[in-house]
This record gives structure tokens, sequence and C-alpha cells, in this order.
């Protein structure tokens, strides 16, 4: 019999949002992060894992989402895609929106750590095992990041940039 708590619909209830938060942090695009939140979920349904406790299947769910942001970067339409030029002025950006937004500016392997850590709340050991690193790196990619929000958040520069995968 099942554990009614990690059946798929209650995890897909109580983690969705951690899921998709995750994925815009590593994807930057709203409508990118929905296909990897909705391949996180089917493939919770298909592989139908055991999980020994609610950290474990949270662990699980990050884990794969983090995998499937990185995989839709592999694509190969992927590079063919040309972003849009628009020329319209940029609506004034509250200070979270900033904070947001010079986030997602950071090089791709750095927005994942800096969002697990700092969003969700997981350790370094923590985003160390979600991420299949070691802790010395999660350590150092947090360090870097930090170093690199700060500069990118004093002198604004975080607006002119695009999104880097």
């Amino acid at each position: 019999m099942e554990n009614k708590q990690h059946d798929p619909g209650t995890l897909a209830k109580r983690y969705a949002p951690a899921v998709y938060r995750l994925a815009y942090a590593r994807t930057g695009c709203r409508a990118d992060a929905e296909d990897v939140m909705q391949e996180v979920f089917l493939r919770l349904i298909k592989a139908r894992p055991t999980f020994d406790s609610e950290a474990h299947a949270k662990a699980w769910l990050l884990r794969v989402a983090a995998n499937c942001a990185n995989d839709l970067f592999r694509r190969p339409w992927r590079s063919r895609e040309v972003a849009l030029k628009e020329n319209l002025p940029a609506p004034e950006a509250s200070e979270s929106e900033n904070v947001t937004q010079a986030v997602l500016s950071l090089p791709a392997r750095y927005r994942i750590p800096i969002h697990l850590h700092y969003y969700e709340g997981f350790s370094v050991a923590e985003i160390a095992g979600i991420m299949g690193k070691s802790e010395g790196t999660v350590k150092t990619w947090l360090f870097r990041a930090r170093n690199l929000l700060r500069d990118k958040l004093k002198e604004g520069t975080y607006r002119e940039e695009s999104i880097q995968t």
C-alpha cells in the first residue's frame, strides 16, 4: 500500500511551487519553467520512487527539476533560438524585482545553488546532494555568486544583461 503523503498528487500540491521556482531560477522564462515542472511530475508518475521521508521526496523532486532544466538547454532547437528585440521602455522595478533580475543574470551554475540556499533554505550539504556536486564546489559557487550579486546590485548592470545559459 502506497503512503498517502508520498502519492504523486499530494507531492505535486505540496512541492509544485518549489519546483517551479527552481526551474524559473535556472531558465529565466516562465514558459520553460512550466515545461520543466510538468516534466518533473510526469517523471514522478512514471518512476513511482519510494521515499523514506518528506525531505527525501522534496530533494528528489528538486534534483529532477535541476536536471530537467539543464536538459532544456541541451536540446538541439535551443541553439537556433533568437531573442526578441523589443524597444519598449522597462518599467521601474522594485527592490525584490531588482534582486530577482540580478540572480537571473548570474551564470547558470550559480543560479541553482543561490536559489536552493536563499529561497528554499537548503544547507550546503543538502544542495551538494541535490546537485550531485561536492560541498566545496557548492561553497565556492555560493561565494562567487554572492560577490557577483553584490557587484551587479551596486552597479545595476543586471538590467542590460540577458539571462545567461
